[in-house]
């Protein structure tokens, strides 16, 4: 088959297209003809071993200390079931799915193998695009505006960085738990996220987040340029500050009204996402569409800092 295959770390054209063997299923595993995946902020900084402040030498460990230990990146993949291991139930060959591998990655490819505790059928009216853009910056924007930011109806959310991955899709949470929100991006993107529900948008450029004086019952960091310090100043007395990008520092650091942490990787949060997805009530952003033969452009993208929602690769 054929994949996506970066053998050293470095800039976008590290990758390349290149035929590598079928992956070998486990019992609860299920192989996935690869119709959409989805080139991320993760993918992009696993590339380029450009990780984290605190995490360089814990994130070369895992993931390779001289040269990447998983050659095929990408976390998410929708398509349709070809095989399924000796352990599984509730899927069967032919079903429309999408899910994540966790940290097995592999998804930059034609076939990938994917864990069916991560994995859900594909709702009708959900196309492969939609559910591979969706299910990264979805499931981290649900995961810290429901579960640990609790967003409230009638309460005020600020989303930094609302135009990317994360922030399209909390925008969009944020409205339907029933906030009032305010979207922090360039000028560029106020139009889109107008339109996808934020009350009020601030252009960075002429006002830095910093400086903005209102305050907000919470502030959802995507980007992770604020800190601890600067978030807190924007709180109401009882704000909680989320920061969905952290280093070192902010995770153990975290503590009161700063949250951080890693978001879970739960199907049943999939299967919500898609819903809402289903329902018309979730706009998935997909800036790009691009060919697995255009994964250097993919990466380049990722890289830029201008990604407007979701790069997704059509294999």
């Amino acid at each position: 088959m054929k994949a996506a295959v970066h053998r050293a770390y470095g800039a976008p054209d590290v990758v390349h297209v290149e035929d590598v063997a079928t992956p070998m299923l486990g019992p609860k595993q299920v192989l996935v003809r690869v119709h959409a995946t989805a080139v991320t902020a993760a993918d992009s900084r696993i590339r380029a071993a450009r990780f984290p402040r605190g995490y360089g030498l814990i994130a070369r460990a895992l993931f390779g200390l001289r040269r990447p230990r998983r050659p095929v990146l990408g976390w998410v993949a929708s398509g349709v079931v070809e095989a399924v291991g000796a352990r599984v139930e509730g899927f069967a060959v032919g079903d429309e799915v999408c899910g994540t591998t966790g940290l097995g990655a592999g998804c930059h490819a034609e076939l990938a193998a994917l864990p069916t505790k991560r994995l859900v059928h594909l709702p009708a009216g959900v196309t492969h695009e939609q559910a591979a853009g969706v299910l990264f910056g979805g499931a981290t924007a649900l995961y810290f505006l429901r579960d640990v930011g609790s967003v409230q109806p009638g309460q005020t959310v600020l989303v930094n960085g609302a135009s990317g991955a994360i922030g399209t899709n909390a925008v969009q949470l944020a409205k339907h738990f029933g906030a009032e929100v305010t979207a922090v991006a360039s000028a560029a993107n106020a139009t889109l996220l107008k339109e996808l529900g934020a009350d009020h948008v601030v252009d960075y450029a002429l006002t830095p987040v910093a400086g903005l004086s209102e305050r907000f019952d919470v502030v959802l960091d995507t980007v992770g340029n604020l800190g601890r310090d600067t978030g807190r100043r924007l709180l109401t007395p009882d704000g909680v500050l989320l920061q969905a990008v952290a280093d070192l520092s902010d995770n153990l650091l975290a503590r009161g009204n700063v949250k951080a942490g890693t978001t879970p990787e739960r199907a049943e949060d999939f299967a919500t996402l898609l819903d809402l997805v289903a329902e018309g009530r979730l706009v998935v952003v997909n800036s790009h569409v691009l060919p697995l033969e255009d994964i250097v452009r993919a990466h380049e993208i990722a890289d830029s800092g201008r990604k407007v929602g979701n790069v997704v690769v059509v294999p």
